[in-house]
């Protein structure tokens, strides 16, 4: 695959901000290589409804400037609906197991959860960190305000708290619960995550993601 098609499904799937030398190191070039290669992929979407956006040594593919108004609808399209299972899955995991990084995320539940954290951050629920391991990977944790609404100073004081956490950490340490080997297992692991999504879902309400946002900065 030619270099510049590498570097669009590269800042596609990451949907974050990554430095030239990260992408260099990820794809196993010269960082000028990159560089130039980054050119062209800011020339070929210069008239389109996606652009490349540079913020010093860092780029992301972004929603053209021109899209604002209609960005703007969909977001506010976005905070009126339901979270629905997926988002309450997600949510119920950051509650659970935060600080956590996507990768870990994605792990627990088998797919790709880049748009329900997007749409989870737009909504106030929780809130991005950069993680110790620096070169701007992020971790995700719930927001003082939707533990505030859940009635709980800390998530340590959520029901459960210790059962459910050792649960979820289980999926991601016994490669079996992933592979199928043990169904029986499996079967139990996804009940816990399941019994913590009804626990979030009791607690929060369309409403009250609404007025969380109210205080949020989107």
């Amino acid at each position: 695959m030619k270099l510049h098609l590498s570097l669009e499904a590269l800042l596609f799937f990451k949907n974050e901000p990554i430095s030239v030398k990260k992408i260099a190191t990820t794809l196993e070039k010269s960082e000028e290589e990159i560089t130039e290669a980054l050119t062209l992929v800011e020339t070929t979407y210069a008239e389109r409804g996606i652009r490349l956006m540079r913020n010093g040594n860092e780029v992301m593919f972004a929603t053209a400037p021109e899209a604002s108004t209609l960005i703007e609808k969909i977001t506010k399209d976005e905070l009126t609906r339901d979270l629905g299972k997926a988002g309450l899955e997600v949510l119920s995991i950051i509650l659970y197991k935060g600080p956590v990084a996507r990768r870990e995320i994605d792990y627990i539940r088998g797919v790709n959860s880049n748009f329900i954290i997007r749409n989870l951050l737009i909504r106030g629920l929780i809130e991005k960190t950069e993680s110790k391991e620096g070169e701007r990977s992020f971790t995700y944790k719930p927001t003082f305000e939707l533990l505030s609404y859940m009635g709980v100073s800390s998530a340590h004081e959520l029901p459960e708290y210790e059962k459910m956490q050792a649960e979820i950490t289980a999926v991601q340490e016994n490669p079996a619960l992933k592979t199928g080997e043990t169904e029986v297992q499996a079967d139990v692991a996804d009940g816990e995550i399941a019994d913590a999504k009804t626990d979030v879902e009791t607690k929060i309400k369309t409403n009250d993601v609404v007025e969380i946002n109210k205080n949020q900065d989107v």
